[in-house]
């Protein structure tokens, strides 16, 4: 997204919400509803509605199908949008929650983008058709051992669309015009956490626990030994890449949960973090 567009993105969002302090989601939330689906939509990139020819205006499909949905109660401090190819589908294209934190910050609690014309693994639910909350909860350990040699990463029902780099910009100048100086997230897996890195964004609290993992990941360190075939999530040398370590540490490698981990991007400028270095994917 060029910096024209993003600026763009800011004036319209300013437009349409006037000059009244609209800082978080909670004041958003306050808007009529056809203003408020209007300003949400700001937040899905164009390429999106291109793409799969949505039209931006009405949120229809080539078929007159709305394909847009906004839940933004008004007693609630968080918002989600989706949007899917067809309202029948089972899967969406763009799945995004934002809420606001005790701090009086924005946080991303939730953003899934999928290729809908990819091949589909079954993570999300295990044998018994019981939701697994993408690993979390329980697991399909068939499903996900087809999604990594796939080349999916942990949480990955299909492919993604490589729309960060689209979405993020957008984003920034949304909450910028919304008085906001920052972005706050926490990443649900290792692999989230590189990304977000290499996106411009630093660490509230983690970045000690990230770069122990690199070092555990070394040859002699602690989880390098661990990379032993005793399950297909560790094989020897997945410790060389990002998706290969996500894996391992989704299996249980590090011997506790992956929590505590919080990052965040300043609206003015990217920082320059890596916990991870001369990673590959």
């Amino acid at each position: 997204m060029s910096s024209t567009e993003a600026r763009k993105v800011k004036l319209e969002f300013k437009t349409l919400v006037g000059d009244l302090a609209h800082h978080n989601i909670h004041a958003l939330n306050q808007l009529e509803p056809e203003l408020k689906e209007r300003v949400y939509s700001l937040f899905i990139p164009d390429r999106l509605f291109n793409t799969f020819n949505i039209d931006r205006g009405t949120f229809r499909n080539n078929d007159g199908e709305r394909v847009v949905e906004l839940i933004a109660p008004k007693r609630a401090g968080f918002a989600t949008i989706e949007l899917k190819e067809s309202p029948t589908d089972r899967d969406c294209v763009f799945f995004l929650e934002l809420a606001d934190t005790p701090f009086f910050k924005l946080e991303i609690t939730f953003l899934i983008v999928n290729d809908p014309r990819s091949p589909r693994f079954g993570i999300d639910l295990d044998d018994s058709g019981r939701r697994t909350k993408f690993g979390t909860a329980r697991r399909n350990i068939a499903e996900e051992v087809r999604a990594m040699e796939a080349g999916l990463a942990p949480g990955q029902i299909r492919k993604g669309l490589g729309l960060l780099k689209d979405f993020l910009p957008r984003a920034l100048r949304c909450l910028s015009a919304m008085g906001q100086d920052m972005l706050v997230a926490e990443p649900l897996t290792y692999h989230d956490a590189i990304i977000f890195e290499r996106h411009g964004f630093k660490y509230i609290q983690g970045r000690r626990i990230m770069e122990k993992i690199d070092r555990s990941f070394q040859p002699g360190g602690e989880l390098y030994s661990k990379l032993d075939g005793s399950s297909p999530f560790r094989q020897t040398g997945a410790g060389r890449t990002i998706r290969g370590r996500s894996w391992a540490i989704h299996d249980g490698v590090l011997g506790e949960p992956w929590k505590d981990i919080e990052m965040y991007r300043a609206m003015d400028r990217k920082a320059d973090v890596c916990t991870f270095p001369d990673s590959v994917y």
